[in-house]
């Protein structure tokens, strides 16, 4: 039997995502940084909010997010572990609804606004659309998350951003899967006054030919689609229903599975 492995697109073994909240005016700048080093990330908006005091208009959101994701945040960002059903309800498919009338497509990711929810939170996001839904509970390393409702980031831009990054660049082992989640808000670099520290990260760690870089969603996406990849019972061949290409280390060697084909493993 060959011994097979997942891997992300093109043979790469590191994923590199963002993740920012509230759809603030500061996010702009962000998005040109993350732009120009190749960067990309998933922009969690109160659909509610979009055009007041610092918020971006609602006519602007799709164009400057494109190449990104749009998620959800709530309709008002409440904290939700503290609202009734109905209203935890409403918050999400309301905010989904209006998100999608912006971005054309799906919305199916969400941050927990506050970062409140609980259990009952959670067992409720399937029946509303949602995929994955992002924590405030930094971990500090590189896993790849275990459940995509409770989905914990690396860090916030400003626990360790640089020697994370550093000892992020310098992973080689190409048996695990990394993934590298940095989360916050683009007006905490106003408030903060370090749209350096940004800069600098994104400059080292984008435009390396060893790191996917992937929104939210794409990785989600990316992990059920090998999931769903029908593999013979030897493994000698494996047949993939998804719409994306999946990649595999087969022996060592990379092979990719394309949509809607099957291939032999091995002859």
């Amino acid at each position: 039997m060959p011994k097979v492995l997942m891997t992300f697109p093109e043979g790469k073994h590191k994923v590199l995502t963002m993740s920012y909240d509230d759809g603030v005016a500061a996010d702009r700048k962000l998005v040109s940084i993350f732009n120009q080093n190749g960067i990309r990330g998933s922009f969690h908006v109160n659909s509610g909010l979009l055009g007041f005091e610092n918020r971006i208009p609602k006519e602007e959101a799709a164009q400057l997010y494109e190449g990104h994701e749009i998620s959800t945040h709530t309709v008002t960002h409440p904290t939700i572990a503290r609202s009734p059903k109905e209203q935890i309800i409403e918050e999400i498919i309301e905010d989904r609804k209006s998100l999608e009338k912006i971005a054309g497509y799906t919305v199916r990711g969400l941050s927990y606004p506050n970062g409140s929810y609980n259990r009952s939170i959670k067992e409720m996001l399937p029946f509303l659309g949602i995929e994955y839904a992002r924590t405030v509970h930094s971990t500090g390393d590189f896993s790849m998350p275990d459940d995509f409702l409770e989905w914990n980031p690396t860090c916030h831009h400003n626990r360790n951003l640089m020697k994370l990054a550093e000892d992020f660049a310098g992973l080689h082992k190409k048996q695990y899967l990394y993934m590298m989640y940095v989360w916050g808000h683009s007006y905490e670099f106003d408030n903060d006054q370090n749209w350096d520290l940004i800069e600098n990260f994104c400059e080292f760690i984008g435009n390396r030919n060893d790191i996917w870089n992937a929104t939210n969603i794409e990785i989600v996406d990316y992990i059920k689609a090998f999931q769903n990849l029908k593999f013979a019972a030897d493994s000698h061949f494996v047949y993939n229903p998804s719409a994306i290409s999946i990649w595999l280390s087969v022996d060592n060697t990379i092979v990719e599975v394309k949509a809607g084909k099957q291939i032999n493993i091995i002859d």
